[in-house]
């Protein structure tokens, strides 16, 4: 067992047998502390976990230490033609560098994620540190290693409640041969989220979409990826104006990266509030005085920018239509630090997740305050 991992493993022992169970706050790179979970406890960094133990390229699986800098990975791929398709955002800010062991735990997907799933379905097997210092391994490197209760995919969203992700084995895929994005001038939010409907009913090769009010005016986006052929049939049959790969990557990175003109203009007294509601929600009726959202995932998500004292609207606008709303980033004066980060769960769902934080986590030493749910 190598170095690194053995004094973790040592310091949470210690912290589970203690008189008083000393509490650990899970460290990685720290790109996505700004979230409102409440950060307590004494840091346990796992960055001097890195590197990647296993690449098989013909496999489509690469298994790799939690430490390890997600940037660091992608780069590797890239070098063989593949990706992690679900496209994660690091939010490198300050300095900070997202891990891999992150953005499992933190289970966020970016554009691509209504197309081709999310980080859970692309876990096919990952190594904990539970609360009693035991080292577990679930799941495998290949599919038909998962089954049963597919514990490797709890770890997504999880947050680092339940345990410390020491490695994992995610499934990637080849970087599609073609790709190209359209654009639709002057469509509205109603009529935008109509034609993202319909297209979905039809065999296109559709990857990721945006759709956007830029000075009154809708714009939507909407990026296609696959064989050569079925993208550009797909840019004849569908209209809008061709643009090719290369000069629209920086904004789908920008908009992964939440960088884009649309996030960064917010203003100071406005939170940036996420609504995950089904693809085929119409148009919410947000409070007055809201400007339009930037939607993604061919309706499935709606950023809106609001005061913090619209949230109860807003939780309420994504329920009606069965969804519900986030408290993403706050007002440029007050830290979520302490903000309830998910809505309270029905009794049954929190009965399960309290018997879930038992089992792998008895005394409670990982990441109090944060609570797990995948995003």
């Amino acid at each position: 067992m190598e170095p690194a991992l053995s004094q973790i493993i040592e310091r949470v022992r210690a912290a589970s047998q203690a008189a008083t169970p000393q509490a650990l706050r899970i460290q990685g790179g720290g790109s996505k502390d700004f979230l409102g979970l409440e950060l307590r406890g004494e840091a346990l960094d796992v960055r001097p976990l890195q590197g990647i133990v296993d690449y098989e390229p013909s496999e489509l699986v690469v298994t790799v230490r939690a430490g390890t800098p997600l940037a660091q990975l992608e780069q590797v791929l890239a070098e063989r033609g593949q990706a992690l398709a679900f496209e994660p955002p690091h939010f490198a800010r300050q300095g900070r560098q997202a891990t891999v062991g992150g953005m499992v735990a933190a289970g966020l997907s970016g554009p691509a994620r209504a197309s081709v799933g999310a980080v859970r379905d692309y876990v096919l097997g990952i190594e904990i540190l539970n609360g009693k210092a035991e080292l577990l391994r679930f799941g495998g490197q290949v599919m038909k290693n998962v089954a049963g209760y597919d514990v490797s995919r709890l770890m997504a969203g999880s947050w680092g409640t339940l345990g410390v992700i020491t490695e994992v084995s995610l499934k990637v895929l080849p970087v599609a041969p073609a790709e190209a994005t359209l654009r639709f001038d002057g469509i509205g939010q109603a009529d935008a989220l109509k034609q993202l409907n319909t297209w979905g009913g039809q065999p296109l090769p559709l990857n990721a979409s945006c759709w956007l009010q830029d000075g009154g005016t809708g714009t939507l986006y909407v990026r296609l990826r696959g064989a050569t052929a079925a993208v550009d049939a797909a840019c004849r049959s569908m209209g809008g104006s061709r643009l090719d790969a290369a000069s629209t990557a920086a904004d789908w990175a920008a908009c992964r990266e939440l960088q884009l003109p649309w996030f960064t203009a917010r203003a100071a007294d406005h939170c940036l509030w996420r609504l995950s509601v089904p693809q085929t929600a119409p148009e919410l009726a947000l409070p007055i005085g809201t400007a339009a959202p930037l939607v993604e995932w061919h309706g499935g998500l709606r950023w809106v920018q609001a005061p913090r004292s619209a949230g109860a609207a807003l939780k309420a606008a994504a329920r009606t239509v069965g969804g519900d709303a986030l408290l993403f980033s706050a007002e440029a004066a007050q830290p979520l630090s302490g903000e309830p980060l998910f809505d309270p769960q029905n009794a049954a769902v929190q009965r399960i997740q309290k018997q879930l934080k038992t089992a792998f986590d008895p005394v409670g030493i990982f990441n109090p305050g944060r609570t797990s749910a995948a995003l």
